[in-house]
């Protein structure tokens, strides 16, 4: 029998803790320090010294402490439990349980409960990784199966009957290999799939700005940088809410613990566009507030990528919100200034473009090793101080994204919401969204988009020759394109999260929304290459087309006709 290994504690300094080994240790794996056996991951190793990154607090804990290494990596416990329930940065279970306060309480995902499982493969039958066993009956609204495990594959020695078996049962054996209906990952180390890529498909949000203007593709990955009160928190629970993904992972990381608060209460609240259950039961919340321990809000973000890669192996679309990857980036500078590693921006570490980097790459559409088609979309908030777009996190970050929806304060300010800037984002994917749009069944998508940014443009372009001459100094048809411009702000991309009808929006309604604008634009101009005072048109009262929004349902393409056609009757009596 191997002798246990025996290590003790060096050096404590706050979430950083020295140990020494008298035996070999690996890089990121885990190491449970002290009488109460708090986990901490290794990060350096150095002449027999191994400095260890503590996800506990560590007040009480003293040089000579015992130290045991935990033989593996930070690994998360993946199961049907997930959804529906909240988790903190290391995927403890918060909710229905108060050992997670307990330095050192390890309790397990779905532990408590016996899950209905139904096979899906006869005895003898011959299998490969990632294929289905089983599936997991009464989980939730998503369907949650039993794989076949990476690098496992075989003949099915043994099934599990129907029945019902708790977390850690074995249900099924293939070659050999013990199959469980959870399971164990490591969360520094992406899931391995068949392919990735493929034809994109569009990840529809219901909200126009976004449909529109600055779409992401189903695995794509996105940047929401924004100051304080810009609305960024609104918009991503809004995503949340009405995106067309199966399943969602929400990451509070480091952001205020009312915030959060906040979020888990309203979600048991929030009705399912999809399913008509609740929201909540198709969501795994990970909160790691500003008041809990550093290290496992750097451990948060990978511990939400890993469970959306559980899922996305389902073939299932996931979407993963982090909320902020600012305050991720904040704890591996303070992490790196207790090592006294060399600081580069702002003091963040050298590698803090490689670790944003890492996190978003394991975004994608893939083929599954099964087969089958999933993704995981990332869409990560960042909040940068005193809304300075060029601070490292944000600067970073735009690199390593398709898409930017960037948050301006002075719309923020104008109550326009949501707040996104027109000219300060971006997406890289809109050529081939645009394409796959027009094969699907909306061939005018292209061109629509194209014309609303070019009035937008235009009208921005304008915008400052006002400020300097005022409006009555600019040539009619240039007034027109400012009248434009207003039109498609208040008309098209405003949209109320607290309005039943507004909240959501179909794209056959945003559609129709653009075609009403573009229409009554175009006949404002005939009236103007008509003789007709531009001063006269302005003066119009645009109500009709402007509280389309808000007056028809978010399917209703026909109410929008109809305000359309009364807004061209007011227009035709101009002269």
């Amino acid at each position: 029998m191997k002798a246990e290994v025996s290590t003790r504690v060096l050096r404590v300094a706050g979430p950083l803790v020295e140990v020494e080994y008298t035996e070999g240790a690996a890089m990121h794996d885990l190491v449970f320090l002290g009488e109460a056996g708090l986990p901490g991951e290794v990060v350096a190793i150095s002449g027999g010294i191994v400095t260890v990154q503590v996800y506990e607090y560590t007040g009480g804990l003293a040089p000579g402490n015992p130290a045991r290494p935990g033989g593996g990596p930070l690994s998360a416990r993946l199961g049907p439990g997930l959804l529906g329930g909240i988790f903190d940065g290391l995927l403890r279970p918060l909710s229905g349980a108060g050992d997670w306060l307990v330095p050192g309480a390890a309790r397990g995902v779905g532990q408590d409960r016996s899950w209905s499982f139904a096979p899906r493969v006869r005895e003898g039958a011959r299998v490969s990784e990632g294929e289905e066993l089983g599936e997991v009956v009464g989980a939730g609204p998503v369907r949650v199966r039993v794989l076949v495990p990476p690098g496992a594959g075989g003949v099915v020695e043994r099934i599990a009957g129907e029945g019902g078996y708790p977390q850690d049962a074995v249900v099924a054996v293939v070659d050999g290999t013990e199959v469980r209906i959870g399971t164990t990952w490591p969360v520094r180390r992406p899931r391995p799939v068949r392919e990735r890529g493929g034809e994109p498909a569009v990840l529809s949000t219901g909200q126009r700005v976004i449909d529109l203007l600055f779409p992401v593709a189903h695995g794509g990955t996105v940047a929401v940088p924004g100051g304080f009160g810009t609305g960024k928190t609104v918009l991503l629970q809004q995503i949340a809410k009405w995106c067309d993904a199966d399943v969602i992972v929400y990451v509070g990381c480091g952001e205020r613990g009312n915030e959060m608060a906040d979020v888990i209460a309203e979600l048991p609240e929030l009705d399912d566009p999809r399913t008509g259950g609740r929201l909540a039961d198709r969501t795994v919340t990970v909160a790691n507030t500003s008041n809990m321990p550093m290290m496992a809000r750097e451990a948060s973000i990978h511990t939400g990528a890993t469970v959306a890669e559980y899922f996305r192996d389902m073939g299932l679309d996931v979407v993963v919100i982090a909320d902020s990857t600012s305050r991720w980036a904040e704890a591996l500078r303070e992490f790196a200034s207790r090592t006294g590693e060399l600081p580069a921006e702002e003091g963040y570490p050298a590698g803090l473009a490689s670790a944003i980097a890492a996190f978003y790459e394991r975004a994608g559409a893939v083929t599954t090793l099964g087969g089958e088609r999933g993704s995981v979309t990332v869409i990560g908030a960042v909040s940068p101080p005193g809304g300075d777009m060029t601070e490292p996190v944000t600067a970073h970050t735009e690199r390593f994204v398709r898409c930017l929806w960037s948050l301006d304060r002075d719309l923020a300010y104008a109550r326009h919401y949501p707040a996104l800037s027109w000219s300060g984002s971006f997406s890289r994917d809109v050529a081939a969204l645009g394409a796959r749009q027009a094969a699907v069944g909306d061939p005018a998508w292209p061109a629509r988009r194209a014309r609303v940014a070019a009035l937008l443009a235009e009208a921005d372009r304008l915008a400052d020759l006002v400020d300097l001459i005022g409006i009555t100094a600019l040539p009619d048809q240039e007034r027109v394109s400012v009248l434009a411009g207003r039109l498609v702000r208040e008309g098209v991309l405003q949209q109320s999260a607290l309005s039943a009808r507004d909240a959501y929006c179909a794209a056959d309604k945003t559609a129709a929304l653009v075609d009403a604008v573009l229409t009554v634009v175009d006949r404002c101009r005939e009236l103007v290459d008509s003789g007709v005072p531009a001063a006269v048109v302005e003066d119009v009262d645009f109500e009709p087309v402007l509280r389309a929004r808000e007056e028809v349902g978010p399917h209703d393409s026909e109410g929008v006709a109809v305000r359309r056609d009364a807004m061209l009757a007011r227009l035709r009596e101009v002269r």
